[in-house]
């Protein structure tokens, strides 16, 4: 049995693609939204961050043969949970990862990290559209609330811990937009005229993340973007196609 970190689209297209090659998986997952969506598909899924130690224990328990770590790119925790505790257990440890795309355009500032990013938009101002989840919205919250010439806009998943974080951080009901995507390039730029935005920030997330329909509707607005790049893990066996990932499994496995 292979025990895979998932938690976006692709994994679970990946879970079941190593499920057809012959090989139970048990996924782990932060969300009850993502577990129903790999239940729905036949897949044993655990809820709930894990430690590298919790992680040991859990690949002890079922006996499982392999990581498959399919988590977000920007999960980088997990993925350095994942590695150690794969280190740990003497179990294969195998990286799928969306490919990374280049932008080069000069309404497009890449960054190297959240606080590059606000302090970035504090300099710019504006109406900012902040698309990077609500992990780190109080870094934005920070350098961006109560600045002058500065509105904040938070696009997030429509979850009560996210509501509960948005007023505690002292941000406005007015200025939240509380969604699930996938967003299409129409309703990005819809967003952005609704709300007058001058200014998008955003995460390198890969096509899957809909990085592309965000930025080509920040672009056909005419307005910039700020850029969070990937974070630099040093993963094993990385590969960006679900064929490499099971050829990589069969050859560490056997048949």
């Amino acid at each position: 049995m292979i025990f895979m970190l998932a938690g976006t689209s692709d994994a679970r297209e990946l879970a079941i693609k190593i499920g057809e090659a012959g090989r139970k998986v048990i996924a782990t997952v932060v969300t009850e939204s993502a577990a129903k969506s790999l239940t729905e598909a036949g897949i044993q899924t655990n809820i709930g961050r894990l430690t590298a130690e919790q992680m040991a224990q859990f690949i002890q328990e079922y006996k499982l043969q392999a990581i498959v770590d399919a988590s977000h790119p920007f999960a980088e925790e997990a993925s350095k949970n994942a590695l150690l505790a794969a280190s740990q257990i003497g179990i294969p440890y195998i990286r799928y990862e969306r490919a990374s795309q280049s932008y080069t355009n000069p309404l497009v500032t890449l960054v190297q990290d959240y606080e590059e990013a606000a302090a970035l938009a504090a300099k710019k101002r504006g109406v900012i559209l902040l698309t990077t989840g609500s992990k780190t919205l109080g870094v934005f919250t920070k350098h961006l609330l109560g600045l002058e010439n500065t509105r904040l806009i938070a696009r997030m998943l429509p979850r009560l811990d996210n509501m509960e974080k948005c007023q505690t951080l002292g941000l406005e009901q007015k200025d939240i937009i509380a969604m699930q995507g996938p967003f299409s390039k129409e309703l990005n730029m819809a967003l952005i005229h609704q709300f007058e935005v001058t200014l998008m920030i955003t995460k390198e997330s890969g096509k899957v993340g809909s990085v592309d329909e965000k930025l080509e509707a920040a672009l056909a607005c005419g307005i910039e973007t700020i850029m969070i790049a990937r974070p630099k893990v040093q993963y094993e066996n990385i590969h960006s196609s679900f064929e490499d990932v099971i050829k990589d499994l069969s050859s560490k496995l056997g048949n």
